[in-house]
């Protein structure tokens, strides 16, 4: 099992930065893919970022390109995800989750929608005021 705990989230306004971490633990081993999904009431999740863990390749929503970065520090088996010039848009719950994968199965998983990571957070809520 892979246990994984969000911190970050907060309320800001529109333009503002926020930074969301996600510190792993236990069989960390089980999570060579990690991701940042997002959930707005009354909307589908959508995956928002995902990185392999070496982090030679990375994927973003169209939607948060050249705003958002998603990064790792492998030895605090933690990973961040930097959100700058935020939107009204961007409100939601904001969950991380981890499995295991080649590295184009991660890639393909966080882009389709609703789609299921093996393990996840409690989510941390983001709210950006306009």
């Amino acid at each position: 099992q892979v246990q994984l705990v969000e911190s970050g989230g907060g309320s800001v306004q529109a333009g503002g930065s926020l930074r969301l971490s996600c510190a792993a633990s236990g069989y960390t081993y089980n999570s060579n893919c990690m991701g940042w999904f997002r959930q707005a009431p009354g909307k589908e999740r959508e995956g928002v970022a995902a990185i392999y863990i070496d982090g030679s390749s990375t994927y973003y929503a169209d939607s948060v390109k050249g705003r958002f970065t998603i990064s790792q520090d492998g030895a605090k088996n933690t990973v961040y995800l930097q959100m700058n010039s935020l939107k009204h848009e961007d409100t939601a719950m904001y969950y991380c989750a981890a499995m295991i994968s080649t590295v184009a199965t991660c890639l393909v998983v966080a882009a389709t929608p609703g789609a299921d990571f093996s393990y996840w957070g409690q989510g941390t809520q983001v709210t950006v005021s306009s």
